[in-house]
């Protein structure tokens, strides 16, 4: 007879609402992340269009697959991912950035969201250690290395 206390991929159940919590609050930072994208491909104005245009779209392409990713992820801790614009804006730390074209100005946005991202991350990290859920943790590890060599490049470009 299986244990009460463990989901169907056997972690503990209340560890595992508290992972799919941590969880959701970085898919409401993805959503708002990947829109902010969105409107960084489409406005970009200036000499660095055609780099950063690509890039934007290379960046919010990337985005989609991870926010699938991650409500996969909440769904097979058995908990029911968030998918409203509504509940994004109430629980994403992430700003909305609306309507800036200047290249510097986006590009500072951006590594100003991988940060929050990235630190969300961390906070999902730890969380899955303590449910031992290798699953997530191999989920976000490398999006983690992948978010902190972009930040180094754009801040590269930065300077």
């Amino acid at each position: 007879m299986p244990n009460q206390q463990l989901n169907t991929i056997g972690l503990d159940v209340e560890k595992s609402q508290k992972l799919a919590q941590e969880l959701n609050e970085l898919l409401s930072n993805f959503q708002l992340y990947y829109q902010n994208l969105r409107g960084f491909h489409w406005n970009i104005k200036g000499s660095n269009f055609f780099e950063l245009h690509t890039k934007f779209e290379e960046l919010y392409t990337d985005a989609q697959v991870k926010i699938d990713e991650l409500a996969e992820r909440i769904l097979t801790l058995g908990q029911t991912p968030l998918h409203t614009f509504e509940d994004y804006l109430k629980t994403a730390r992430i700003p909305v950035h609306k309507n800036i074209s200047a290249d510097r100005e986006i590009v500072q946005a951006l590594v100003d969201m991988l940060q929050i991202l990235l630190i969300k991350e961390r906070d999902v990290l730890e969380a899955a250690g303590d449910a031992a859920d290798e699953g997530t943790s191999d989920l976000l590890t490398p999006i983690i290395a992948e978010q902190e060599k972009t930040v180094w490049m754009l801040r590269a470009w930065l300077h």
